[in-house]
């Protein structure tokens, strides 16, 4: 995939495709598009696979652009951040959260993840199925504000409140565990759990999560309405 990231803090992908080229991407992304693209809807997959995207948080359908002839795509954020375009090999996949996917080349599959412990799907806020894309070939995906990136050594953990984990190699494990103390719960701001990651493998965490940047605007428009 041949794409060139522009807007700065409103970020669009500008993909110049050749003739034959398919990109997949999530309803609704596109922003332009030019010369011979054409756009097809479809499940994804079947039935299975759109139900899945449906659980992880995506939408039901998606699109299919195909060059019929070389032209342009442009696939834009839904929020504020970045876009950031990340190649995958058989070997590496990853896991995503839910929204942040964008687009893919055809040689890449999308599935859901299911993390290992049921208390990360009851209380985490990356949620219990995610999103993992595995394959060859590039993926778009979006980050709320900016992006901060961990390699992590085998055993080596991270503790990150819930929303900032964007994206991790397949090989990291993902738990959530609860604040310690009734102190903490009480007053220290942070909610009942956090995430914690363990290596190895790399981590990209998000700067902004879009759900506590809309919180924080919200808390403070009831303030004013006061």
């Amino acid at each position: 995939m041949k794409a060139e990231i522009k807007g700065g803090n409103f970020p669009v992908a500008i993909c110049e495709m050749a003739s034959g080229e398919a990109i997949n991407c999530e309803s609704g992304a596109m922003s332009w598009l030019n010369g011979g693209i054409k756009m097809e809807t479809n499940t994804g997959g079947g039935l299975g696979k759109m139900l899945g995207r449906a659980f992880s948080g995506e939408s039901l359908f998606m699109n299919r652009y195909v060059a019929e002839a070389p032209g342009t795509l442009a696939l834009g954020a839904h929020a504020p951040g970045e876009i950031r375009k990340i190649s995958l090999t058989p070997d590496k996949p990853i896991v995503v959260q839910k929204g942040s996917f964008l687009a893919m080349d055809e040689g890449v599959d999308l599935s859901i993840f299911f993390q290992k412990k049921i208390g990360s799907g009851i209380f985490g806020g990356e949620g219990f199925i995610m999103n993992k894309l595995s394959g060859s070939g590039d993926v778009l995906l979006e980050i709320d504000g900016g992006a901060v990136e961990y390699e992590l050594a085998a055993g080596e953990t991270m503790t990150i409140d819930t929303g900032y984990l964007v994206m991790c190699d397949a090989s990291v494990s993902i738990d959530i565990v609860m604040i310690k103390g009734v102190g903490n719960i009480l007053f220290g701001g942070e909610g009942l759990f956090n995430t914690v990651v363990t290596g190895p493998g790399r981590v990209v965490l998000q700067t902004q999560p879009l759900t506590q940047f809309v919180g924080t605007i919200a808390e403070m428009m009831a303030k004013i309405k006061k």
